[in-house]
């Protein structure tokens, strides 16, 4: 059995709270640009108006207590060493940008990815990009957020697109155990880590971009290290409460489900674990703007989620905005011109 072989098997395992739909990424860009009257957005300057969640409490862990190893406390106490960022062979050119095959170094693993450099001289402002679930099995280098990687490079932007550990040519994660996707987090990390050190980055000026898994990704980082980056884009984000997560995909697909629910227990029977691995209990220590995207007709991950991620980070005094897109679908299409036009007026607004 190779080694994409024995990942596919253990992939299976590892499917948790942040898996989303299969592929995700993989839609095709739009035609054409929509009209000024075409799936207009709305923006949400405030909480929405449906009921507000009851404001999550903050969980802290005793300082005499070591915490769980698969935690957002333990993300927390963690020393990132994101280094040996290194740009391979050439797999494209163009007149805006130079796309590279590249790795780093998360921990004991190397994580390969692409890399597109902006052929304008200078220093950079630089975007790690943390894409949706693809099955491993089928993933291939730099698979995901092709439309926003072209996009943004030819907008000045140096954009790293991590592969995640077990996908492409990254190394496999040798705990081989039910992590609930905190490794990918920690890839994404030591990616921004990684990019300091490239001379063609600002290394003041790094932003983070995640679209549906890719997206509890970015949450997860943005608890465990906040100060990391100046500003965070989630696209149609699957949600930042890790059990709303489990029971959409994982609790009914056999023998995954199970096997979670043996190694942390039930979310009401062991509320302590799913509290701990759950974004939205930890927003009070986010210090970057969040802008998120989502579209209305999300079957996907639905838009319940998001709203009540933007309740909860204005509850803890936090900076963020959402825009909700009618007639929107998980993958985006007439509207992702527009959403891509906003994105990029977040980022110059705070610094990018």
């Amino acid at each position: 059995m190779n080694r994409r072989m024995a990942w596919a098997g253990v992939a299976a395992l590892v499917m948790t709270a942040a898996v989303a739909c299969t592929s995700e990424d993989d839609a095709a860009p739009p035609a054409s640009t929509p009209s000024a009257t075409s799936s207009t957005p709305t923006t949400s300057s405030a909480p929405p108006t449906t009921p507000a969640p009851t404001t999550p409490t903050p969980t802290t862990t005793s300082p005499t207590a070591a915490p769980h190893p698969v935690s957002l406390q333990a993300m927390m106490a963690k020393k990132y060493d994101g280094r040996n960022l290194r740009l391979g062979r050439v797999l494209a050119r163009n007149s805006a940008y130079t796309r590279y095959y590249v790795t780093y170094s998360s921990g004991a693993l190397t994580i390969s990815g692409i890399m597109n450099v902006p052929r304008t001289p200078g220093r950079h402002p630089a975007l790690v990009l943390n894409h949706g679930h693809i099955d491993p099995a089928i993933y291939t280098n730099g698979r995901g957020l092709m439309r926003e990687q072209d996009y943004l490079a030819r907008r000045g932007y140096v954009v790293l697109h991590t592969d995640y550990r077990g996908h492409a040519q990254s190394s496999d994660d040798p705990r081989e155990g039910v992590d609930m996707r905190l490794g990918y987090t920690e890839d994404a990390i030591n990616a921004v880590l990684a990019l300091r050190t490239s001379p063609s980055v600002d290394p003041n000026r790094i932003g983070m971009l995640g679209r549906s898994m890719g997206g509890g990704v970015t949450y997860n980082a943005l608890v465990a290290q906040p100060g990391l980056i100046k500003a965070a884009v989630v696209f149609a984000p699957v949600s930042s409460d890790a059990a709303d997560n489990f029971n959409r995909w994982v609790r009914n697909d056999r023998p995954i489900g199970a096997t979670v629910l043996r190694a942390y227990g039930e979310p009401a029977r062991n509320p302590a674990f799913w509290r701990n691995v759950s974004a939205i209990n930890f927003f009070d220590r986010v210090t970057e703007p969040v802008l998120i995207h989502h579209g209305e007709s999300d079957s996907t991950c639905p838009i319940a989620w998001s709203r009540e991620t933007l309740a909860a980070l204005k509850a803890a005094g936090k900076t963020a905005s959402m825009y909700t897109y009618p007639g929107e679908e998980h993958a985006f299409g007439p509207a992702w011109p527009t959403s891509m036009a906003r994105t990029v007026a977040f980022l110059k607004q705070h610094g990018l």
